[in-house]
Formats: structure tokens, C-alpha cells, sequence
């Protein structure tokens, strides 16, 4: 039991660096200071996407540790490791990609305050892209 207890720390640390990661990256293409506009602003769009953001990387997450815990503690947490930051860096290029293909400057609009539908586009692209990863790892 110990041993789990430990895995289930070392996996939930992995967790929320990888989630620290998306937010920090969300908030390198968005103007202004993320949490500022979340938490202070009440701008439900940069909060619709960010949440986007922790479930397409818990998705990930919890297939790679799902998928690879028969092959050993060490294999599994590289996997959700290299599949995390993965996860991110396309997440980073499919906003961009977004970006390009709409009007205006999608960061912009994401830090409203009222609510603007972009923000759940841009919340479906992050989930579909989470999904096609999570495809990829499951066997």
C-alpha cells in the first residue's frame, strides 16, 4: 500500500507540473496575466479555456498512467511525462492555428469579460486535440 501511496504522490506531482505548464503556456499567448483575468476580471472566456486546458491534460495524463502501469513505475511515469508535454506544445500550436484562422486576436478576445463564443471554440480545439492524443496512447 505504501508503494502506491507513493506512485500516487509522484503521478500527482507529474500532474499538476504538467498542468502548471499549460496554464503557463496559455498565459505566454494571452496578453496580460492569466489569473488576473480569471480571478479578478471574472472572465468566464480565459476561465473556459484554461479548464479546456486541465481536462485535455488530465485526459493525457491519466491514459498514459492507465495504459502503462503493467510496464513498471518508471515507464509509465515517462510516459506521462513525454505525453504531457506533448500534449502541450500541440495545444500551443492548435491555438495559434486558431489564431490564424480567425478574426481578430483570438488571446485578445479570450481576456473579455463578457462571454464570447471563441472561447468555446477554442475550448473544443484544446479537448479534440487532448483526444487525438489519448487515441494514440491507448493500445
Amino acid at each position: 500500500m505504501l508503494a502506491s501511496i507513493g506512485y500516487a504522490v509522484a503521478y500527482t506531482g507529474v500532474g499538476i507540473l504538467l498542468l502548471m505548464a499549460g496554464a503557463f503556456a496559455l498565459d505566454l499567448l494571452t496578453p496580460g496575466h492569466l489569473a488576473r483575468h480569471i480571478y479578478e476580471e471574472r472572465s468566464v472566456n480565459a476561465a473556459i479555456a484554461l479548464a479546456a486546458g486541465f481536462l485535455g491534460q488530465g485526459a493525457i495524463a491519466f491514459t498514459s498512467i492507465w495504459t502503462n502501469a503493467t510496464s513498471g513505475f518508471g515507464t509509465a511515469l515517462s510516459y506521462t511525462v513525454a505525453f504531457g508535454v506533448v500534449g502541450v506544445g500541440l495545444q500551443v500550436v492548435a491555438f495559434v492555428v486558431l489564431d490564424l484562422l480567425t478574426p481578430g486576436k483570438l488571446g485578445h478576445t479570450l481576456m473579455q469579460v463578457p462571454f464570447h463564443p471563441a472561447s468555446l471554440v477554442t475550448a473544443a480545439s484544446t479537448l479534440a486535440v487532448s483526444a487525438i492524443i489519448v487515441a494514440s496512447i491507448w493500445p
